[in-house]
C-alpha cells in the first residue's frame, strides 16, 4: 500500500471548492496523472455517483472506476478499482482566516503480483503528489 498527503491553501471560498472538488470529472484539471474523467451515470451528484477516470503512470494508461464513496460537509471520498489496484482520494476541505484549506490524502492498494511494487513506487507516487499541489491550487484559485 503507498499513501501520499498533501495540504493545498487557496482563497477560494470553502464551498466553493467542495462544489468543485465533488464532481470527480474536473480531476482532469487538477491531478496531472489524469488523462480523461467522464461521468459513468446521469442525475445529482450524490454518494455512489461514478466516474471512468484514465490515468497515466510510468508511460501507461490505466483505467479504473471511481465510486463516490463519502460526500458530507468538508469532507469528500472517491475509490477507484481495477483489477491491479484500488486508489482511495480522501479530501477534507476547512476554512480558516480566509483561506481553504484541502487536505489530499490517496492510498494506493495493489492486488496480486502487483503488491510487490509496492516499496518501488512510493518515490514515484510522491512525486505525483508534490505535483499536483500546483495544479490543484491553479485549478481552485481560477474558481
Amino acid at each position: 500500500m503507498v499513501n501520499v498527503h498533501r495540504t493545498i491553501t487557496v482563497r477560494t471560498p470553502v464551498q466553493t471548492v467542495v462544489d468543485y472538488l465533488q464532481d470527480f470529472a474536473h480531476a482532469e484539471e487538477w491531478d496531472p496523472g489524469t488523462v480523461s474523467c467522464t461521468r459513468a451515470d446521469t442525475g445529482p451528484i450524490v454518494v455512489g455517483s461514478q466516474w471512468r477516470n484514465v490515468s497515466e503512470f510510468r508511460g501507461k494508461k490505466t483505467e479504473l472506476t471511481y465510486r463516490l464513496e463519502r460526500l458530507e460537509p468538508g469532507r469528500i471520498v472517491f475509490v477507484g478499482s481495477n483489477k491491479t489496484a484500488t486508489s482511495t482520494d480522501d479530501l477534507t476541505v476547512t476554512e480558516e482566516d480566509g483561506t481553504t484549506s484541502i487536505s489530499y490524502d490517496a492510498t494506493i492498494t495493489f492486488h496480486g503480483l502487483a503488491k510487490l511494487a509496492d516499496p518501488f513506487l512510493k518515490r514515484e507516487f510522491e512525486k505525483m503528489g508534490d505535483e499536483l499541489v500546483p495544479t490543484m491550487r491553479k485549478a481552485l484559485e481560477a474558481l
